[in-house]
């Protein structure tokens, strides 16, 4: 079975008829309505929906999910997770989607291991490669500047970047 990736969050009910709010990870936002049905996952476990109608609205996503026909079943999906499978990404000629990255050891030029990245972060700003080992460092995700190397297939980055910062 495919790697589960996280690709959003239910943020809420929207409007009386079942359709829910989701924070998209996805770039563009509306990428996430490709993905159906999504699994959910909560504190409870998880369950899969399959999506009926979708739009953007405003920053977010609003879903029309199989199933979910009132406010009240909308709104205990509320913070759940909202995953799909790796292998429902499609196939990119060059480059490489966020998810790929998770795991890759992170090194300085210097040759010190800074961790492995843990997540990557949106700031609106610079994104930003979360590397944890004996602690936690935030890297500026700047290909050129900062990041001087991405290989997939041997699972490392190479940064340029001080260990002690």
């Amino acid at each position: 079975m495919s790697q589960q990736i996280t690709v959003g969050e239910v943020a809420g009910a929207f409007g009386i008829k079942g359709w829910v709010k989701i924070y998209s990870h996805t770039d563009p936002i509306n990428n996430i309505l490709d993905y159906s049905p999504w699994l959910f996952t909560d504190l409870d476990g998880t369950k899969e929906y399959k999506v009926l109608s979708g739009r953007v609205h405003g920053n977010y996503i609003i879903a029309c999910l199989e199933g979910v026909d009132d406010r009240d079943k909308a709104q205990k999906l509320k913070s759940n997770k909202i995953s799909v499978p790796r292998d429902r990404f499609p196939r990119l000629e060059s480059g490489y989607y966020w998810a790929d990255l998770i795991g890759l050891r992170v090194t300085n030029l210097a040759g010190v291991e800074l961790g492995t990245i843990d997540q990557m972060l949106s700031t609106g700003a610079n994104d930003v490669i979360v590397a944890k080992a004996e602690r936690e460092r935030l890297i500026p995700f700047i290909t050129g500047t900062f990041v001087k190397e991405i290989n997939l297939g041997e699972g490392k980055m190479l940064v340029d970047w001080d260990a002690d910062f």
